[in-house]
């Protein structure tokens, strides 16, 4: 008895060393060189004065209350889109009605979003419903063309205390949008070839609006041909 433990010991380190040839054969784990130097972060000036008010205003907290347009039982479903935009022209007679509007093409159209007339011809888009707001219930995203401009107004509405209220709004040559979660992606094209700009609105709870969460310049490389943005993103809400 005593004369096997030998003989098992020798036949286990025999059998290690053969696994340990076969996996160094078959892919075994290698070493992918040094590891680069971490840089921790410089900070640059530390004696600049703290700048007391950001150089350019982006409106981020700006509600609007949206008059003339009711919500019935508080479903936004029940609210007629037409409706809101032109509320919004109403609202901003000087952006929409005139010789010298920017976007007097807008208003021009909307006589087409009527029953009866050519819809394809409406400035205003597909709504969508989505509760971006947490509270439950659907919240209402809005766009329509900015004419005759190139650009697109995104506009997002919720209900407070049974009232219509914008809570985000931008104005940009869009090439996509897109909801994830409580926000609101917008991609835009740029002048660069190959590149876009993509802004994200998130639901404040504490601010009650939509905040711009993010602004990135991302490389895709499916573009051919770069297009000037229209306008800074993102742009002020009325």
């Amino acid at each position: 008895m005593p004369l096997r433990r030998p003989l098992r010991a020798t036949a286990a380190v025999a059998l290690l060393l053969a696994t340990a040839a076969a996996c160094g054969d078959t892919g075994a784990l290698r070493g992918a060189g040094a590891t680069p130097t971490a840089t921790s972060p410089a900070r640059l000036w530390p004696d600049l004065s703290p700048a007391a008010s950001p150089a350019y205003d982006f409106d981020e907290a700006d509600t609007e209350t949206v008059k003339g347009v009711t919500v019935p039982g508080d479903d936004l479903r029940k609210v007629d889109p037409v409706a809101v935009v032109r509320a919004e022209i109403a609202a901003h007679r000087s952006d929409y009605e005139g010789a010298k509007a920017p976007y007097r093409g807008t208003a021009e159209r909307m006589a087409d979003c009527a029953k009866g007339r050519d819809r394809s011809r409406c400035p205003v888009l597909k709504p969508y419903y989505r509760d971006l707001t947490g509270d439950g219930r659907d919240d209402l995203t809005l766009g329509f063309r900015l004419l005759p401009t190139k650009m697109t107004a995104v506009r997002v509405y919720t209900v407070e205390k049974h009232r219509l209220v914008q809570v985000m709004a931008n104005d940009d040559a869009v090439s996509g949008v897109e909801l994830a979660g409580h926000s609101v992606i917008i991609r835009s094209p740029s002048e660069l070839a190959g590149y876009e700009y993509r802004v994200q609105w998130t639901w404040d709870a504490d601010q009650k609006a939509m905040l711009l969460t993010h602004d990135e310049f991302l490389r895709t490389g499916g573009r051919k041909h770069g297009v000037r943005r229209a306008t800074p993103t993102p742009s002020a809400s009325p």
